[in-house]
């Protein structure tokens, strides 16, 4: 009977939190979350069902804008203390969908995530003069630590350019199918879809440490820029040229 009460107990007072959190506007998020790498505007709504209308997250090059952001939380994930979000937001022709599991400061899972993105993103990351934009589906992406746990999923570069001193140099489209087992390796295949170049090759991220080996070839006589710009970077292999990079994080 003292079990039976005791867990009715427990019962009631989850019930009680889950009322008190379902009614707390969405604003107190802004002092819970790190202010330094999450900055939120135009909060409205509740925890349960919110929205900003403009969001931007720190990344280590630089601020990445997700623009207005809707989520919705299940309630409960709140018992197994892993918080899961439903999100979608939309910044220009920007999109991200997808669910968060936060599972601490640094660790978190993303399950069916699909996004759309400007290829100028990469410049952040890299001083590369190219354009077009990526799509991605992710099955999951699990991270610890801040770094690639596990994943799979798929990433698609459409419409890519290289942007010259001479003008824009169409490439064509191409994908990188990655998938991660649990504590090893992130590895990729890197494929042609369609377009003038050519490129095949792996991917591999183990840690902060990432490798790219890439052969890049054309379909007929190279472009003269961007022959003259992979002869900087590659170096020759038949009727191509061999790209690898290796760096970390």
């Amino acid at each position: 009977m003292k079990s039976f009460r005791l867990l009715g107990g427990i019962a009631l007072l989850a019930v009680l939190l889950v009322a008190l959190l379902a009614s707390t506007p969405a604003r107190l998020l802004q002092r819970v979350l790190p202010g330094q790498q999450v900055v939120l505007s135009g909060v409205q709504g509740t925890l349960w069902e919110g929205s900003a209308s403009r969001a931007i997250v720190q990344l280590a090059p630089g601020y990445l804008h997700l623009g207005a952001v809707r989520w919705s939380l299940s309630p409960l994930s709140l018992l197994t203390l892993s918080p899961r979000l439903e999100l979608q937001s939309a910044w220009g022709a920007q999109r991200v969908t997808g669910n968060v599991v936060l599972r601490g400061q640094r660790d978190l899972d993303l399950r069916d995530v699909e996004a759309q993105l400007d290829a100028d993103l990469l410049r952040k990351f890299a001083p590369l003069a190219v354009d077009g934009f990526f799509s991605a589906q992710l099955q999951q992406l699990s991270l610890r630590d801040g770094l690639p746990h596990s994943a799979q999923g798929r990433v698609v570069w459409q419409q890519a350019g290289f942007q010259s001193p001479r003008g824009r140099v169409p490439l064509g489209s191409y994908a990188l199918d990655f998938t991660q087992a649990p504590g090893e390796a992130l590895q990729g295949e890197i494929l042609t879809l369609n377009g003038p170049m050519l490129a095949e090759g792996r991917a591999r991220l183990e840690g902060r440490a990432y490798s790219i080996n890439v052969l890049l070839r054309s379909e007929g006589a190279m472009d003269p820029v961007l022959k003259e710009a992979l002869q900087l970077m590659a170096m020759p292999e038949g009727d191509g040229y061999r790209l690898q990079l290796s760096a970390e994080l």
